[in-house]
């Protein structure tokens, strides 16, 4: 394809990817091993044909296959008032989706 790079929107969070680029997204339920993302917000790269979207481009889109289910770092979670013999400690780790950049596309 013609085009370098992308800018996507998935899950509320703008994304500049590239062809070959390994990244974690947001994870969701899945059949096979490559999901589509439609939320395109600008494409560019090739010589004087950046696209830019009203939000989005129409027709385009990113196809990107899925390598594994990953864990991002452990975060601690602390609330504390001092003097009142207060504390809560709880640590999260977010879930992701390991993939892999293929084809950017647009019509």
């Amino acid at each position: 394809s013609p085009y370098i790079y992308a800018i996507v929107e998935d899950s509320g969070t703008q994304i500049k990817l590239s062809t070959g680029d390994v990244l974690n997204v947001d994870l969701r339920d899945v059949e096979g091993d490559a999901i589509t993302l439609e939320n395109v917000l600008m494409i560019g790269g090739a010589k004087g044909k950046a696209k830019i979207g009203t939000p989005y481009i129409e027709g385009a889109s990113v196809a990107v296959e899925v390598l594994e289910e990953v864990k991002g770092d452990k975060i601690d979670v602390i609330k504390f008032k001092r003097r009142k013999g207060y504390r809560r400690k709880t640590g999260h780790r977010q879930r992701y989706l390991k993939v892999r950049v293929g084809e950017i596309t647009a019509k």
